[in-house]
C-alpha cells in the first residue's frame, strides 16, 4: 500500500506561482509513474501532468503546457508540480496519483490507470 500526501496549495493571485509537493510512503515510489490531476468546482476530474519513474518522460495537458512543470526526487519519495502564470481557471483541488504500471504516455491521462491517490490540496487563484 502506498500513501500519498499533497501539500503546498493555497491562495494566490492570478499571474502568481505555487509549488505543490506530493510525498509518498513505501519503498516502491521510484518504480511508479506519478501523475497530477485536478478537479474544479462543478467539473470533472482533469489530467494535468505525468512523469515516468525516472523522470525522463513527461506529458502535460495542453491547458497547462508551458506554465506547469512536473518533477520528482526519488531519493525523497516526492513529486512536485511547479505552477507559474496561474490563471483563475486553475482553481481546483489538485491530486497526485501513482501508477504501478509502465509509463502510459498519452494514455496516462486516464485516471483509471492510477492505483493510489492522495487526498488533494486546494489551489485558489484570485483576480
Amino acid at each position: 500500500q502506498v500513501q500519498l500526501v499533497e501539500s503546498g496549495g493555497g491562495l494566490v493571485q492570478a499571474g502568481g506561482s505555487l509549488r505543490l509537493s506530493c510525498s509518498a510512503s513505501g519503498r516502491s515510489f521510484s518504480t511508479y509513474s506519478m501523475g497530477w490531476f485536478r478537479r474544479a468546482p462543478g467539473k470533472e476530474r482533469e489530467f494535468v501532468a505525468v512523469i515516468n519513474y525516472s523522470g525522463r518522460y513527461i506529458y502535460y495537458a495542453d491547458s497547462v503546457k508551458g506554465r506547469f512543470t512536473i518533477s520528482r526526487d526519488n531519493a525523497k519519495n516526492t513529486v512536485y508540480l511547479e505552477m507559474e502564470s496561474l490563471k483563475i481557471e486553475d482553481t481546483a483541488v489538485y491530486y497526485c496519483a501513482a501508477d504501478r504500471g509502465s509509463y502510459g504516455g498519452i494514455a496516462a491521462q486516464q485516471a483509471s490507470r492510477y492505483d493510489y491517490w492522495g487526498q488533494g490540496t486546494q489551489v485558489t487563484v484570485s483576480s
